[in-house]
């Protein structure tokens, strides 16, 4: 892995019984790498095949942990990814604004949106997180320092499931870049292995850059 798995970043405290969150307009999750800086680590990524399928269980990556006071990972990204997000002293989002990026759908009921890994827990697993320990696993599960977790449509995030882009990619092909560039990020990271099948349609995906 290129770096030890560093505590989760501490995040402000909810005031009062509600709290409205603005965040900068078209603000997406940190350290997305340009796409000559992703090419080059899609390049230095391991290929190999997938392995010990078998023995994944979602159990495996502890999530959503408790980041700040009463707030839980998925409710940190809902406020991230919104705009004009009011939340209650439970730190649950009470309304707001979001814009999925991968199927361009606007929502304004937290309910309707899913917090989706950009490189699902089951690929994580499948591609090296089998060896990690359960502390790594909760790191990389709720990892808000990268760009791993992403606010979306439901059922497009529903959709896709444990899928790699072999397989699945967001509806808007407008999005491919960004999410190719997220999803190496991601594998480089944490030293994850990708499958040829796999490699190859990310490369196409960067050509869109």
């Amino acid at each position: 892995m290129r770096r030890a798995f560093a505590a989760i970043s501490s995040v402000i405290a909810l005031a009062g019984a509600l709290t409205l969150i603005s965040r900068p307009a078209g603000a997406t999750p940190p350290n997305i790498p340009s796409a000559s800086t992703a090419a080059s680590r899609l390049a230095s990524l391991t290929v190999a095949a997938e392995s010990h399928q078998s023995t994944y269980d979602r159990s495996l990556f502890p999530h959503w942990i408790t980041i700040s006071g009463s707030c839980d990972t998925r409710e940190e990204v809902l406020k991230r990814d919104g705009t004009g997000v009011v939340t209650n002293s439970s730190c649950s989002a009470t309304s707001g604004t979001w814009h999925s990026p991968y199927d361009g759908g606007t929502w304004t009921a937290a309910s309707d949106v899913d917090i989706d890994h950009m490189v699902p827990l089951a690929e994580a697993w499948r591609s090296g997180a089998w060896a990690w320990t359960t502390a790594q696993r909760q790191a990389y599960a709720n990892d808000l320092g990268g760009p791993e977790l992403w606010a979306v449509t439901d059922n497009v995030n529903q959709s896709k499931g444990d899928q790699d882009p072999t397989t699945w990619k967001p509806p808007l092909s407008s999005f491919w870049c960004t999410y190719a560039r997220a999803w190496i990020q991601v594998k480089w990271y944490y030293g994850l292995t990708l499958q040829s099948a796999e490699k190859t349609q990310l490369t196409s995906m960067l050509g869109t850059c």
